[in-house]
């Protein structure tokens, strides 16, 4: 159901996915999907990231007043590693059927015993957040302001005859005063005729008119804050005088308008906001900065808090309640029996991969090979790990904490200190491949070539009659030798042409060049010039696709 930690398979060698769901969905196929937030493992991120997060545990360990951590041993410092979790915003929709069992996630509670971790099945905890995007970690929990940035300093009581030394003009400006000469009635009827002038006032706008053609729409937005506090505000700043306030709200010149963000913003402004909300949430820098960038951030938030107050948001308020009501609450996964392909069996002192092996049938490790984590001799059954050429192998214990923890018991013969990973097969070189030493991932070869080679697209420069023609007559221009001595200098193609020009009296076509790269370092597409590769490169007829091309003959002048 929604809010559960569950386990996730991906893959049959690999680790569970941890996650948490958000929703259940069931896809036109009648199949159900899970909307899930991601976690990332330690293996998951890289070593600089992990060093930012242990040097984040070490600070917090070293704040504390009887660190919690000095009594683990090795083991225990080691399986806690196996523990840690990174929380992330980002959201994936998988299948049900990969779920493979519940567990527990909580925030580092930093008064709790580490040990208590450890004590719990299928317990883990965070305290960092991961963004898989900018590769950063970041600290997700609350902080209490506290200090002068964030409270005010209350001064003194003043006592009787003490003088205030404060500066006035720093404080609050004073907009209106309960003790005023008017009578609340008199108020309440000077807010009556504001209102009648507000709506005078859209009767005589055009714009209004076509916002709100009725009379009951336009008494509406007239009655709205923004209209009152204007009134008030007149009221206060021409001394509770009500003839004087009055003339200040109907000048020589018409009415005065007042409108809010409600009034200002057209349907289509409307439209695209509420399309942002649902996609962001009420994340109001998204939203200005993908949807409404002309508008001000003030706007957009004040908007929003007079949006809450319509009809159109109850009634999208009812119809997400419903939809919700119709949404998945909970789905049955059955137990998942069906045997991991990465089983094997003894038979004869070789590995042999099987469906299964019957309960209580003990193996013995063939060709001496252990459990490469309890170093175990016998198992019910035995799982392949790591390289198919290591023949390494873990116990069923070993291959469910392996699973589950992403990670071994114990540090391993062939894992380093810190992080466990099987060994490779060979050595990598420097920025190529998985990384290993800090990730524990399982690496095979696929054996495919076009995995590790990548076939180069040949060319063809097929020249024209005109420019074969200029290799002969203007021999003494290109040279061509002492140009095959220096191929990066380009040729003064421009000379030639006029040359050609001149004793052919018409012009010299560019080069054609049929090619299936977009460019090549010794060819110019345009023609305008081109630098002549080594003298020792074999002539054009030696390489063998110019054989068979319709165009060219080894016998053909070149």
């Amino acid at each position: 159901m929604a809010g559960n930690y569950v386990f996730i398979e991906n893959s049959s060698s690999n680790p569970y996915l941890i996650r948490r769901i958000e929703e259940l969905n069931k896809t036109a196929s009648g199949n159900v999907e899970a909307k899930v937030v991601c976690f990332y493992r330690r293996r998951d991120i890289s070593h600089s990231l992990i060093q930012l997060a242990d040097k984040h545990a070490q600070d917090l360990e070293e704040e504390k007043e009887s660190p919690s951590e000095a009594d683990l041993t090795d083991k225990q410092e080691h399986q806690l590693r196996h523990r840690e979790l990174f929380l992330s915003r980002q959201y994936e929709s998988l299948p049900a059927t990969h779920i493979r069992g519940k567990c527990s996630v909580a925030l580092l509670n930093e008064t709790e015993a580490v040990l208590s971790y450890l004590d719990k099945e299928d317990m883990f905890f965070y305290s960092l957040v991961y963004d898989p995007t900018q590769k950063t970690l970041l600290a997700d929990k609350g902080e209490i302001r506290v200090g002068p940035r964030f409270q005010a300093d209350v001064p003194d009581m003043l006592q009787e005859g003490d003088s205030d030394e404060r500066d006035q003009s720093k404080l609050e400006e004073k907009l209106w005063d309960p003790d005023c000469p008017l009578s609340s009635k008199q108020i309440d009827q000077f807010l009556v005729v504001a209102r009648a002038v507000g709506t005078f006032a859209r009767a005589l706008d055009c714009s209004s008119s076509v916002r709100q053609p009725s009379l009951h729409a336009s008494a509406a937005a007239a009655s709205r804050d923004i209209t009152l506090f204007h009134a008030m505000d007149t009221l206060h700043r021409h001394g509770y005088d009500l003839s004087s306030a009055l003339s200040v709200l109907v000048p020589s010149g018409g009415p005065v308008l007042c409108r809010d963000e409600m009034e200002e913003w057209s349907a289509s402004e409307a439209a695209m906001f509420e399309e942002a909300l649902e996609k962001y949430g009420k994340d109001f820098n998204d939203i200005r900065q993908d949807f409404l960038p002309w508008k001000s951030l003030t706007s957009i938030i004040e908007y929003y808090y007079m949006w809450k107050t319509t009809d159109r948001y109850v009634q999208q308020k009812r119809l997400k309640a419903a939809e919700a009501e119709s949404k998945l609450k909970q789905v049955y996964i059955p137990t998942y029996n069906k045997p991991n392909p990465n089983q094997i069996s003894v038979t004869n002192g070789k590995m042999a991969t099987v469906n299964g092996a019957g309960p209580g049938a003990y193996h013995a490790a063939g060709g001496g090979r252990a459990c490469e984590s309890c170093y175990s001799t016998q198992s019910a059954q035995w799982y392949s790990w790591g390289p198919p050429n290591m023949q390494c192998r873990l116990c069923v214990s070993c291959w469910m904490y392996w699973k589950k923890y992403g990670g071994l018991k114990m540090p391993s013969r062939a894992e380093g200190p810190e992080e466990k990973t099987p060994p490779s097969p060979e050595p990598r070189s420097r920025g190529h491949g998985p990384r290993q030493s800090s990730h524990m991932v399982p690496v095979r070869n696929s054996g495919s070539p076009k995995s590790s080679t990548k076939t180069k697209q040949a060319f063809l420069l097929q020249a024209t009659r005109l420019t074969k023609l200029a290799r002969h007559m203007c021999r003494d221009i290109i040279r061509l030798r002492r140009a095959a001595r220096r191929p990066f200098v380009p040729i003064n193609c421009g000379a030639i042409k006029a040359f050609l020009s001149i004793s052919t009296e018409q012009p010299l076509e560019p080069f054609e060049i049929h090619t299936s790269t977009p460019s090549s370092p010794n060819i110019s597409q345009n023609g305008s010039f081109c630098t002549h590769a080594s003298p020792h490169r074999r002539p054009i007829h030696a390489h063998p696709y110019t054989n068979t091309h319709h165009s060219y003959s080894p016998g053909q002048s070149r």
